[in-house]
């Protein structure tokens, strides 16, 4: 027999080197075959539910590191709840209509769309979709994330459909829908117009132009050789111009200028001599904007007459105090026109190009007829001065090129109806847990325009609308919920195949079509609509969930987007917000905080990370971030994410490693028997579980991925398992010390599995196979409950001396180690004295009979002060002197004892290990004495 052989040297299965790629393929097989999300959900069915509603993501393209961080904290919140009493069903979602896909036909896979009909192309568009989601769905699926995979909810299946127009029906009932012809953001890229939602900012180089307008109709104070002076920086607007505001109450300037005569804001008059290069300026007179009220100007070069308004949009920031006005291109622009009674002029097509409501400039793209304007403004003597500005600009977020405001006539959602009601539920009825979450919201709504719903496309719903005769659109709720119950039966396709008098109730009348003729609306409701009403797509029909949700989660930019576009359509067809409560994340960078591009080559994927490092990582990694702001990932930052994955997994593997042997129900040692220093690890534990879970109920994962770190590396690998080699190792099997350290061992073990499992899903489910007396799955186990801390609190606190002792004997210790004469190059080798006062010296005492081995040393003194060596470092606590400890290494401990090479039987063990042997491995000795 060898002298290993009666050492209790722990091993485990559970590999130090995790493979996750490989296992966790294997794992997620087995929980798909046992049907865990199912089971877990019907653990649970008669406890309250937590319905955290998804987002739907687009279904185009490859899962990117955003979407893997939403879904993953959106896991990681489902586990939770699930192990921690309630219901929590989880149904997936995907966003299957737009543009994009529309696009993605025609760009990528050459589809000839004219060659088509309307429902030929639009069974392509759901045919990409539906690949889209199965390629997304494997992806998320891989990630770990338990869901109703097989059943998710699809923007583009009938029943979600029909219940999209059945809140539109509501809201027009309700006559928050109407048609208008207004200035909205207009994308000739994508031929279609946009919500606010679908605009993103990008700084553009634009003209920076001021042009004269001549007075033509003016007043006894204003000369009528004078010119009112605007500046503009869209000069390919100008052909739209219809008028001039200014500000009612702002001071005006009448100035001479050479032999011109000028009208500008006082205020800004030096920044305009300046800009103009005016360099003798004579102010003639001064007047308030109202005086200019109604007068009007001469076009700078068509025949056209412009009124001049008051306008309370007018600032003296920037520019001349004179704004160009054309209505058919500028929201405000369109009010003040409204209110003064002109006309909505927008000589501007789908595509950008001007119609031949702009003389001069029919078939030319608005910015190369832009160029032919500047020309005519220096031909006519109207152009004062051009130079170039920098400034934000929207784009479409889609094809990433320049909108342009273009009056069309469209279908609205009037905000300001139903305002008051948004704003107020803003602030009573949800729970915002971003702490800018409330505000954002709140102004979003209080500055938003009327919404644009319609859209000039073919790939999604179809507004449910039909026009008489006359002309007159039908908004009538029955007929509305007539096509919704079509299009639930035959599809959306049923629109636009079927004729109108076929979508129509039998026997429908209406006065304006005396000859029983009807139209139909061909725009599409705006994809945001389609999302913003998923609720009623998937939380009203399922009944299995709730409605309103308990939680959204999404992007920081779904306060403009999905959280808006639901809150609205929500408050205005049901009277109530469609969620309880919102939380918000910021957006993945690379190491640097630069945005991820294909092009600078730091995009890392989510697929790249699972086939290399496993899921696991990834959940780790989003559990470590501060997800409430962007967040950064680089190969730099998975590997200090796999270093500390690497430092969890081997405690665990440790643990396992030890408790070989340990039968739960009949080696336990009760609490109240267990020494001191185990009493105060299992304090240590029950603190750490407690603070957890209290992280977990605040959404503060990040505080979870530092209290996981902080109990692994200092609690337990820096203390309690450094010292418990000595234990676990060299007691005998049954042992009580032995033990009552694998008692710790496995309470810890067993809380922290469950703790973490739903974080690190994967790895716990395999450790918990390993774990002695375990049985089934991890994940159908509840979280430990820990509700009171205090004595535990009161017994670590008895504590905090030892450890600043044991802080003072480890700096004596590492001062030892560059001894010249004699080193002591582990702390094995040394024996340590303590010099403290009575005080001190009993409270040590009191918490451990055998302080060398919590201090991992040799051996150890605890003295009085007044004996202290001359050579002993003072300390911040006490007083410490190392010196060599004093005999030879046991072979089977490794402790230095005086007894070694003195115990006949057994020269090389020490006393402790000699008992040990003889009473529980004779053969050893016996082997020995015949050897």
């Amino acid at each position: 027999m060898k002298l290993k052989d009666t050492l209790n040297l722990g091993k485990t299965d559970f590999a130090m080197r995790a493979n996750l790629p490989t296992k966790e393929v294997a794992l997620q097989e087995e929980w798909a075959e046992a049907n865990i999300y199912e089971e877990r959900l019907a653990l649970n069915e008669d406890k309250p539910s937590f319905v955290l509603h998804d987002g739907p993501p687009y279904a185009n393209g490859k899962v990117h590191m955003g979407h893997a961080m939403n879904k993953v904290t959106k896991d990681i919140i489902n586990r939770y709840k699930s192990m921690n009493g309630f219901r929590v069903p989880y149904v997936p979602g995907w966003d299957t209509h737009g543009l994009p896909i529309e696009s993605a036909l025609i760009k990528q896979d050459g589809v000839d769309r004219k060659s088509m009909s309307v429902s030929e192309f639009r069974n392509l568009c759901e045919q990409y979709a539906l690949e889209q989601v199965d390629s997304q769905r494997t992806d998320f699926m891989r990630l770990g994330v338990a869901g109703e995979w097989d059943n998710p909810y699809l923007t583009l299946k009938p029943e979600y459909e029909a219940q999209q127009i059945r809140i539109f029906g509501k809201m027009a009932e309700r006559g928050y829908i109407y048609k208008g012809l207004k200035p909205i953001y207009w994308s000739p890229s994508s031929e279609s117009s946009l919500a606010e939602a679908e605009v993103e900012y990008h700084d553009v180089t634009s003209p920076s132009i001021y042009v004269a307008f001549e007075v033509v109709a003016a007043n006894e104070v204003i000369d009528p050789a004078a010119e009112f002076v605007i500046w503009t920086t869209t000069p390919w607007t100008l052909p739209a111009n219809l008028g001039i505001s200014v500000a009612k109450d702002a001071e005006y300037v009448q100035v001479a200028v050479a032999d011109r005569k000028f009208i500008v804001a006082n205020d800004l008059l030096e920044a305009v001599a300046e800009a103009c290069g005016w360099t003798d300026v004579n102010v003639e007179q001064r007047f308030k904007g109202e005086i200019l009220d109604r007068s009007k100007a001469k076009h700078p070069f068509y025949d056209r007459e412009v009124l001049v308004m008051l306008g309370d949009h007018v600032t003296l920031e920037t520019g001349t105090g004179l704004v160009h006005t054309a209505p058919g291109h500028g929201e405000d622009d369109y009010i003040i026109g409204q209110a003064y009674g002109l006309d909505v002029l927008s000589p501007v097509d789908n595509r950008g190009h001007f119609t031949d409501e702009a003389p001069g400039l029919e078939g030319m793209f608005y910015l190369k007829g832009q160029k032919q304007v500047l020309t005519w403004l220096e031909e006519n003597g109207k152009l004062l001065a051009q130079d170039t500005i920098v400034h934000s600009y929207p784009h479409d977020w889609r094809t990433k090129k320049p909108v342009i405001y273009r009056a069309t006539p469209q279908w609205f959602a009037s905000i300001d109806k139903f305002r008051d009601q948004l704003l107020k539920a803003v602030e009573e009825d949800v729970v915002w847990y971003h702490p800018s979450g409330q505000r954002r919201m709140y102004n979003m709504i209080r500055d938003r325009g009327d919404w644009v719903i319609s859209r000039q496309r073919v790939w999604g719903v179809p507004l449910p609308i039909f026009y008489a005769e006359n002309g007159e659109a039908i908004l009538d709720i029955d007929v509305i919920n007539h096509v919704a119950d079509i299009i639930e039966e035959h599809g959306s396709n049923a629109w636009f195949d079927w004729d109108a008098k076929d979508l129509l109730p039998e026997g429908f009348e209406h006065p304006g079509s005396p000859n029983g003729e009807f139209t139909k609306e061909m725009d599409i409701m705006d994809v945001w609509f389609d999302s913003g009403t998923s609720y009623a797509g998937v939380l009203q029909q399922r009944d299995y969930l709730t409605y309103p949700a308990d939680m959204y989660l999404e992007g920081s930019d779904q306060y403009r987007g999905w959280f808006n576009s639901s809150f609205t359509t929500s408050i205005a067809a049901c009277d109530m917000p469609p969620y309880k409560s919102v939380l918000s994340q910021g957006f993945v960078m690379d190491g640097n905080g630069q945005k991820m591009s294909k092009s600078l080559g730091n995009v890392i994927t989510p697929e790249e990370i699972t086939q290399e490092l496993g899921a696991d990582i990834i959940r780790l990694w989003v559990s470590s971030v501060d997800y409430e702001n962007d967040v950064r990932i680089s190969k730099d930052i998975l590997k200090q994410i796999s270093e500390a994955y690497r430092k969890i997994r081997n405690t665990i593997r440790f643990m396992l490693g030890n408790l070989n042997g340990f039968n739960p129900s009949e080696d336990m040692v009760a609490e109240e028997d267990l020494r001191k220093v185990d009493q105060y690890m299992l304090s240590t534990y029950r603190i750490f579980a407690h603070d957890v879970m209290q992280a977990y109920d605040n959404y503060e994962f990040s505080d979870i991925f530092k209290l996981v770190n902080n109990f692994v590396s200092n609690d337990l690998s820096a203390f309690y398992m450094d010292f418990a080699k000595d234990v676990v190792y060299i007691e005998a099997e049954d042992a009580y010390p032995r033990r009552a350290m694998q008692t710790v061992m496995y309470v810890i073990l067993e809380g922290m599995l469950r703790l973490l499992t739903p974080i690190l899903v994967h790895t716990m489910e395999e450790a918990w196979k390993e774990l002695p007396g375990s049985d089934g799955f991890v994940q159908l186990k509840e979280l430990p409950q820990i509700t009171d801390i205090s004595q535990d609190q009161a017994r670590i606190a008895e504590w905090d001396i030892f450890f600043k002792v044991r802080h003072d004997v480890q700096k004596a210790l590492e001062e030892a180690k560059n001894d010249e004469v004699r080193p002591i190059k582990k702390s094995f080798e040394a024996q340590v004295t303590v010099y403290a006062e009575a005080e001190v010296r009993e409270a040590l005492h009191n918490l451990s009979d055998d302080l060398a081995q919590l201090l991992i040393v040799s051996q150890f003194n605890l003295l009085d002060p007044a004996e202290k060596a001359d050579h002993a470092l003072d300390l911040d606590s006490v007083s410490v002197l190392v010196e060599p400890a004093e005999g030879h290494t046991c072979d089977r401990c490794r402790a230095v004892r005086p007894e070694v090479g003195k115990i006949e039987e057994a020269p090389e063990l020490c006393e402790r290990c000699y008992t040990i042997v003889k009473e529980n491995y004779p053969a050893y000795l016996t082997e020995q004495e015949e050897a």
